[in-house]
Order: structure tokens, then C-alpha cells, then sequence
């Protein structure tokens, strides 16, 4: 079992054995010899409401912004996934699923989340979006907060559209 896992980390490069027959000879590699790929940079968009929804910026929001901030992040956080973009968190809704306040999120676009998965959810007709597990239940969708504290939030299937699934999480120390 050892050997195995020894096995695995030699193969991405997380460490140098001197041979399977000599005990204690290993090395740890640091990033430099590690086949690493350039870090991929995300846009972060501004802020979700994990907590009360909140408004949707507008396009004159974004169009006049002098620029957008971004985010270098290793390939690996990614998941191999494209169209990623990433949300500073505010509110304390999905504390539970260790999503504090003021962390960052990041997101896959995408308009499918199966049940249970969290997701950034625009709620039509009140224009705001918030971030929620969603579970579809018949014509209704529950957007279910991860803190025992605070009640789900129920719209009807057609008031709602999925705009990012999380896919990782940038914790604020």
C-alpha cells in the first residue's frame, strides 16, 4: 500500500525515490521540478449574496468599469474547466459549507446544476442572485442556505436561472 502511493507521487512529481529497494530514500521535489503548468487568470466579477439575494449588476455596471480584477489560480483548482470566473462572498448563508464571508468563490458558468450542488441563482423577477444549494422539487426550486439559522427561499421553477456552479473555494484566514 505504501509502495503505491510512493508510486503515485513519483509519477506527478511530488517527490524522487533513489530505488524501490533502498529504504528512506526519498525526496521531496518543490514546485520548480514539478511539471506545472501556468496559472490560469480568472476574472472576479464582484460580489454574491450568500446570505439575502442581491441585485444583479447591470451592463452599464460592467461596461464602466475601468477594468476588471482577476485572479491567477493553479490549473488544478480548475478542474480542467472552462469558462471560470470567480465571486467574493458576502454573507454568512453557507457557513456551513464552509463559505464564510468575504471568501472567494469560484465558479464554472453553466445554466444545469444537479440537485444539491451549490450554485449562483438569479432570481427573475426580483433581479437578484444569490448562492444556494438548489434542489428542484416538482414546479418549485429551494434554495436551500447551508446554515441551520436561516430558511430556505422557495420560487416557482420558471423565476429562476443558473448562472455558475461552484467548483472551489478561496478561504480568507
Amino acid at each position: 500500500m505504501v509502495d503505491y502511493n510512493l508510486r503515485i507521487l513519483q509519477e506527478k512529481g511530488y517527490v524522487r525515490r533513489d530505488g524501490p529497494k533502498l529504504s528512506r530514500g526519498i525526496e521531496l521535489l518543490g514546485r520548480k521540478n514539478r511539471d506545472v503548468g501556468k496559472p490560469s487568470r480568472v476574472p472576479l466579477l464582484g460580489f454574491i449574496a450568500a446570505g439575502e439575494p442581491i441585485p444583479v449588476p447591470s451592463a452599464e455596471t460592467w461596461s464602466s468599469s475601468q477594468g476588471m480584477d482577476t485572479l491567477d489560480l493553479p490549473e488544478e483548482m480548475l478542474n480542467g474547466c472552462d469558462n471560470v470566473y470567480a465571486l467574493k462572498d458576502k454573507g454568512p448563508s453557507m457557513i456551513d459549507a464552509l463559505i464564510n464571508d468575504g471568501d472567494i468563490v469560484i465558479m464554472k458558468s453553466t445554466n444545469y446544476v444537479n440537485n444539491g450542488e451549490m450554485a449562483a441563482v438569479w432570481i427573475k423577477d426580483r433581479r437578484e442572485v444569490t448562492l444556494k444549494k438548489v434542489y428542484q422539487e416538482g414546479r418549485t426550486v429551494r434554495l436551500q442556505p447551508a446554515n441551520s439559522q436561516m430558511e430556505p427561499i422557495m420560487v416557482s421553477a420558471d423565476n429562476v436561472e443558473i448562472q455558475g456552479k461552484v467548483i472551489g473555494v478561496i478561504r480568507k484566514l
